[in-house]
């Protein structure tokens, strides 16, 4: 009855999944597999002949794909700027080390330049890199040497990103908390402040006049003059004595106070008809608008006084642009508060609704783009792969934010649980397809091309260790995501998501994986026209 079950694809794949994630939560001496211990199982099923279709593997590492630009993408571009340029290297050292090991040992061992580049591509688990050895070679050596080394290209990759911190002695936990302290240190937090106005200077001048939010970067949140507490507008003037309560970082408030006066201790009270509310931005016809595009003084006699996004707060300035699920704190009149929620949507039940027409829009883009064929010159042309297409997609889309009414984004939740289904989809594929050619290639071609596919794998990422921890010193979390870019392998950025929360690894993924399987598949070429 088992082996009839075995051979329905679906009760294999959950099988496989329901064991693997079994196997995931053993720890030996405080190191786990996780989520990517679902391989393993998968090899063993597919040694003893189980098969889970090529769709749903393909149907898996979209989504897996997708999700991870999707979320990767608002910060890949803030990545690229700042740390792109090592990334980068450390990619290209990746590949550059790789294809030295690979020459290396084809003239030392004797071994066809048609195998040497399908181990390259085995040992990097690059499908596109095969597509490339074999359109080079005319040869089925490539392919046979692909099989050769592709499953410990997999394996080699998730074990070595495990053992790595643990070998290292790195607390990825205590990392992240460290670099998303630092990530919050560039946005100064917002503070209140009271101050007096006793500047003759600004008498009688309105806070137009004054141009106060440019010139002070802080925000007026209420005033109170001549006994009454009020929301300050353009036209508001200020007069001697005046009590005026601002938001904004230290540096805003010391402007403030050299504009208004003394500094006082308090705050000032709401009246009876005013209150201060945090509201949701979730309607999609204000997403992508600026602050002074909504004319919240004139329409609702309200005031912005900081914008929360992804755990920071913002200055609310004239020019902030908006983005969907911002919280806008805002103090105003209670009937101007109450339409003003009204424009924004301020509908906390549409922050965990997932809009699958984007999903499946964006997909769609993705796989087109990955069919295109780039051309780099008379003789070097790629295309950019399912893998490369669906991600580049995803990232720009995702840092777009907004096209029309529709909104590049995911919830939190909801990109985990396509995130994780589609990786559980692709890990079961890739290793029943691995498991079922394993041993039938070890007799065939002997132990010679596994070792060396098995050098080339390991032999790269210790490059990247050392280069990347000795010299330029990045990151734990930034390297793995390097390493798993570099070495395009999914399964590897799989295992690394699994062990932090954090998007770090992700982010670093995303910057370098276009760049690495374009000069993959250009030292591909190159190896199979130059290397006799």
């Amino acid at each position: 009855m088992l082996i009839e079950l075995l051979k329905s694809s679906y009760f294999a794949l959950f099988l496989i999944v329901a064991l693997g994630f079994m196997l995931g939560r053993i720890k030996v001496k405080g190191v786990s597999l996780d989520v990517s211990a679902v391989i393993f199982i998968a090899l063993l099923f597919g040694h003893y002949g189980v098969f889970i279709p090529k769709e749903l593997g393909n149907f898996g590492l979209v989504l897996f794909i997708f999700t991870i630009g999707i979320q990767a993408g608002p910060g890949f571009f803030d990545s690229f700027r700042s740390k792109g340029k090592t990334l980068i290297i450390i990619t290209m050292l990746l590949i550059g080390s790789a294809s030295l090991t690979a020459v290396a040992l084809k003239y030392l061992c004797n071994i066809e330049t048609a195998s040497v580049v399908g181990l390259i591509a085995g040992a990097l688990t690059s499908t596109p890199g095969l597509a490339v050895a074999i359109d080079s070679t005319a040869s089925p050596l490539a392919s046979i040497a692909y099989g050769i080394a592709y499953p410990f290209g997999v394996i080699g990759v998730i074990l070595f990103v495990k053992l790595l911190p643990k070998i290292m002695r790195v607390d990825l936990e205590k990392e992240a908390r460290t670099l998303d302290a630092e990530r919050k240190s560039k946005f100064p937090e917002m503070e209140t402040c009271l101050f007096k106005v006793t500047n003759d200077a600004v008498f009688g001048k309105t806070l137009a006049e004054l141009r106060f939010s440019n010139m002070t970067g802080a925000i007026i949140s209420r005033m109170k003059s001549n006994g009454h507490i009020l929301i300050p507008m353009g036209i508001t003037q200020l007069s001697q004595n005046d009590w005026v309560q601002c938001v904004g970082t230290k540096e805003a408030l010391s402007q403030a106070e050299l504009l208004l006066g003394e500094r006082e201790e308090g705050e000032l009270p709401l009246a009876d008809t005013q209150d201060i509310q945090s509201l949701l931005l979730t309607n999609k016809k204000v997403v992508g608008k600026q602050l002074r595009e909504l004319r919240l003084h004139q329409n609702f006699g309200c005031t912005v006084t900081r914008v929360r996004r992804s755990g920071i707060d913002l200055t609310p300035s004239e020019n902030l642009e908006l983005k969907f699920g911002d919280k806008l704190m805002v103090v105003g009149e209670k009937e101007g508060l109450n339409g003003f929620a009204c424009m924004i949507g301020n509908n906390a039940k549409l922050l965990s609704d997932t809009d699958f027409f984007p999903i499946a829009m964006g997909i769609v883009l993705g796989v087109i783009f990955g069919k295109l064929n780039i051309s780099l010159g008379e003789d070097i042309s790629f295309s950019p792969g399912l893998t490369g297409g669906v991600l580049i997609v995803a990232l720009i889309l995702s840092a777009v934010g907004k096209t029309g009414p529709i909104i590049w984004s995911m919830s939190g939740p909801s990109n985990q649980l396509l995130r994780q289904l589609g990786l559980l989809l692709f890990l079961a594929e890739v290793g029943t397809s691995a498991g079922k050619t394993l041993v039938a290639t070890f007799q065939t071609s002997g132990l010679l091309l596994f070792g060396v596919g098995a050098a080339i794998t390991v032999i790269p990422m210790l490059v990247a260790v050392i280069v990347g921890r000795l010299i330029f010193k990045i990151s734990m979390l930034d390297l793995l995501g390097t390493i798993t870019g570099g070495m395009t392998s999914t399964p590897g950025l799989a295992a690394a998501d699994s062990m932090v929360d954090s998007n770090i690894p992700s982010v670093a993924y995303a910057t370098v994986y276009p760049i690495a399987m374009v000069f993959l598949i250009i030292f591909i070429q190159v190896i199979a026209a130059v290397v006799v």
